[in-house]
């Protein structure tokens, strides 16, 4: 059994109302005796919650970044300065640095990670580039297909190298697969590549697998304005539909899909679907 805890998302139930919440994600991972924080959110408060819920961060056996936004990333200085042993793994580095960029350009902000960081901690850090078991039975994907469409909000999301703007690909987001006995559980932190992207790729470095949860946000939101959505209701129901076409047992997601994209998800996938609010504590 894979026992997850999220440290911080963006919202919280009415009976984890001493908790902070902030746009971002970050979860807490038991698994086969290792102890996982699967991404840091966008500040300290991912720490706060985790002392408040009973988990020690001086005991992670090892960090995963799911990319490199700071919503991701943001609480890693916190985290270090905590924790003096664990690795941290990525996937490589952008060749530039991450932007956001809205209104033809006039509206531009730093979204990626803090680089002091890699600089004072550089024994800390494993940038990957090919798909590794880095404990038994934990995976991290670094090359995902595209079969399917991304999402439409990375259109606002930019490299910036030398002072030219370019697209971001996205070649540093990673899939985290953990396997359990002959299932899996797929981590995913926004699914910039697309959550059926994610999900194929999985199934096809994992064949005849079934996938017993899904966990992660799937950047159907729009940013800044979350109730302003990039698909339209048609295009999310397509994707839950198509979903609902892999060997999914069930789907746990957050943050950066939105509660009204949640709510078109939710209407076609039913009781297969669920959101996981900051506190929340899932046995998969």
């Amino acid at each position: 059994m894979i026992k997850i805890r999220v440290l911080i998302e963006n919202r919280k139930s009415d009976n984890h109302n001493n908790l902070e919440t902030e746009h971002g994600l970050s979860l807490y991972i038991e698994h086969n005796n290792q102890k996982i924080l699967f991404d840091t959110g966008a500040s300290e408060a991912f720490g706060r919650n985790a002392k408040k819920l009973g988990v020690d961060l001086t005991q992670i056996d090892m960090a995963i970044i799911s990319h490199h936004h700071y919503d991701h990333g943001g609480g890693l200085s916190f985290f270090l300065e905590n924790n003096i042993t664990s690795k941290i793994y990525l996937g490589k580095q952008p060749s530039g640095d991450a932007l956001f960029k809205a209104l033809g350009g006039v509206l531009k902000k730093h979204i990626g990670l803090d680089k002091q960081v890699f600089i004072k901690y550089p024994d800390r850090f494993l940038f990957l580039n090919e798909m590794v078991e880095i404990a038994p039975n934990i995976f991290i994907i670094t090359d995902i297909c595209n079969k399917y469409q991304r999402p439409k909000g990375n259109d606002k999301l930019m490299i910036e190298n030398n002072g030219v703007l370019k697209p971001d690909k996205f070649e540093h987001e990673i899939i985290v697969v953990l396997k359990d006995e002959d299932e899996l559980v797929v981590l995913t932190g926004c699914s910039h590549n697309g959550i059926l992207n994610m999900i194929e790729t999985v199934t096809q470095n994992f064949p005849n697998i079934p996938i017993k949860a899904v966990v992660g946000g799937f950047h159907l939101a729009g940013i800044p304005i979350e109730h302003l959505m990039p698909e339209s209701s048609q295009e999310i129901e397509a994707i839950g539909s198509q979903m609902l076409q892999y060997p999914i047992k069930k789907v746990y997601t957050g943050h950066c899909t939105g509660l009204k994209g949640y709510h078109i998800l939710k209407g076609v996938m039913g009781e297969k679907l669920e959101y996981i609010n900051t506190g929340a504590c899932i046995s998969i």
